[in-house]
């Protein structure tokens, strides 16, 4: 009979020889990685996917403290089961597990929707399973929809551990304990942006530059996230309230403060577009009163001062 032993992500279970050779070629994931300290209390947003499945794993061959957590969003029949794919495996990796569930129907905007019901449950602070290849998908993304720098910026780091992986190493890695990851449909619904962008044009992408553009994509996000940090340490010394001071400032510093203000006072996930920017800086300099932005809000001047108010009321012409 065989006995149970410990391996080296710490859970007990029955050692095969497939799952030992991949706990040796995870170990080796790990220098690309940028979790937290040994020890260190994390939770894990896990879907089943194989992104994500690498997540938990990963997290406990650093050594932390993981609490795996999965959202059912309720979209599609049998999305119950998904979370018992990943009670099991983290019952087989000896973490904690939490499910939680929302309610959401289909229709207009429901990746955007979907994510925000998500990070509604879940704790602030949670790691995420993104990877480099999601990275360029972002830049991509943000760069159709015209984003300034901060948007061209791609995914903060912050959280987000396994960013120097490629999905194809996430893969393996489930291939290699005996994973079976959860494949979503939404990932190859060519409603969205984000999967004509996988599906469609990083291919075209590699075929017209003769290389893999997601290594280009991803160094070109660390430029620009360098340069809007900058930029946002200098337009931290303005007041993006004050009408005069944002007026007579050079407009890159002007327009990183009020997206940051406004952002905060708006509580909307996206930044402010440039165009809602350019006539926020007209009320600055008293060119007109009033202006509405995104979100039903308005931005008004009231002497020297700018103030975000509900939609509605005067505003420019």
């Amino acid at each position: 009979m065989d006995r149970p032993a410990r391996d080296p992500f710490g859970s007990r279970r029955l050692i095969v020889a497939p799952v030992a050779a991949a706990s040796s070629w995870a170990a080796a994931l790990l220098p690309r990685c940028t979790f937290p300290a040994p020890g260190t209390a994390v939770v894990c947003a896990v879907s089943g996917g194989a992104d994500s499945l690498a997540l938990l794993v990963l997290a406990v061959a650093a050594g932390c403290e993981v609490t795996a957590v999965h959202v059912d969003h309720g979209l599609r029949r049998g999305s119950a089961g998904e979370a018992q794919v990943v009670a099991e495996a983290a019952a087989r990796f000896g973490v904690r597990f939490r499910a939680e569930r929302i309610e959401l129907v289909d229709g207009p905007n429901l990746e955007a929707r979907a994510r925000a019901a998500r990070y509604a449950v879940l704790p602030p602070g949670v790691l995420t399973g993104h990877t480099a290849d999601d990275q360029a998908e972002t830049v991509l993304v943000n760069l159709l929809r015209g984003a300034g720098v901060d948007g061209l910026a791609g995914i903060r780091p912050e959280r987000r551990p396994l960013l120097g992986l490629r999905r194809a190493d996430t893969a393996d890695l489930c291939r290699g304990l005996e994973l079976e990851p959860v494949v979503d449909p939404m990932n190859l619904d060519g409603r969205f942006t984000r999967v004509r962008i996988r599906h469609e044009l990083l291919p075209l992408l590699n075929d017209i530059a003769g290389c893999d553009i997601v290594p280009v994509l991803t160094r070109q996000s660390s430029h620009l996230r360098d340069a809007a940090d900058l930029l946002s340490l200098l337009a931290s010394n303005l007041d993006p309230t004050d009408a005069k001071a944002l007026a007579a400032a050079p407009r890159p510093l002007a327009a990183v403060s009020l997206r940051e203000w406004l952002r905060a006072e708006t509580a909307t996930e996206h930044p402010v577009d440039a165009d809602a920017i350019d006539r926020v800086l007209r009320v600055a300099r008293g060119e007109t009163r009033a202006t509405e932005i995104a979100g039903g809000h308005r931005v008004a001047r009231r002497g020297q001062r700018l103030r975000v108010e509900p939609a509605g009321g005067e505003t420019e012409s």
